[in-house]
């Protein structure tokens, strides 16, 4: 039974009829629970002798077509060198964290916001202080403060590009009705690869910073540490809160294109 994106891609390949069974290569894997806005894979497709390459949008209608959850579409289909990779060719990350305050009740998130954003009972964050806070993690640093066991790495050296702290929007299907008392964050984070969890356990902490409960400095403290089980790092955010927001690539040889959105290429 299909239980991932991956899983289902591949049932659906099954129907491509090629030679070799299909596997598709992610160019990142989520936590169960965490969404995707857009993600990349590369597949190769063997098709029988005299019968020619699938052109790129057949391909994607055809996956389409078998596809068996509603909620997985590709979006795009192309053909790229035979040395690429989906995951290693990658040279940015982008992943997205929602949160809303002003609602201290669940039943006052509207319908259209359920696990999309992480609910925090506090009228108000600090955000200048997670700002101040978010510079700490920015550079090239040993995240083990931020990693949770469970996926082991050769190195947990990460440079983090980009963190932000900004006002976000609610959904466009919420009515000024219902989102006038609450207020939405976007926390976005880039990177060319992350730990396992060092993004929720991230947002964990910047999160504390805004309630209070940590001072800016004290983020730093956490850092040097290299220690995933103290009292503050040890939290990770909920995983609805989570979005893989883009994947990028540079160069690809003749293509010479960056490669953004939800994209699945064929290279075979």
């Amino acid at each position: 039974r299909a239980i991932g994106v991956q899983n289902y891609l591949e049932e659906a390949a099954q129907r491509l009829n090629s030679v070799v069974p299909v596997r598709f290569t992610i160019s990142s894997r989520t936590d169960a629970g965490v969404h995707a806005l857009s993600n990349a894979a590369h597949l190769d497709v063997q098709r029988r002798s005299g019968r020619p390459p699938f052109p790129p949008e057949v391909l994607a209608e055809a996956l389409n077509t078998h596809l068996r959850h509603p909620a997985i579409r590709v979006l795009r289909a192309f053909r790229v060198p035979s040395d690429f990779h989906a995951r290693h060719a990658a040279t940015s990350r982008t992943y997205l964290y929602r949160l809303v305050t002003g609602c201290h009740r669940l039943a006052e998130l509207p319908v259209f916001e359920r696990n999309l954003c992480w609910t925090l009972q506090a009228d108000c964050l600090d955000v200048a202080a997670m700002q101040e806070a978010a510079q700490h993690l920015l550079g090239t640093h040993d995240f083990s403060a931020f990693q949770s066991a469970g996926s082991p790495v050769p190195s947990p050296v990460r440079t983090l590009r980009r963190v932000s702290v900004s006002p976000g929007q609610a959904s466009p299907l919420v009515t000024p009705e219902e989102s006038r008392k609450l207020r939405f964050w976007s926390l976005e984070f880039e990177s060319q690869s992350f730990l396992y969890r060092q993004v929720r356990r991230m947002t964990a902490v910047l999160v504390a910073v805004g309630l209070g409960a940590l001072a800016p400095a004290q983020v730093k403290t956490i850092l040097e540490s290299q220690d995933p089980l103290g009292k503050h790092q040890a939290r990770v955010a909920p995983a609805h809160g989570l979005f893989l927001k883009s994947v990028l690539y540079g160069s690809l040889g003749a293509a010479s294109c960056t490669l953004q959105g939800p994209q699945f290429g064929s290279h075979k």
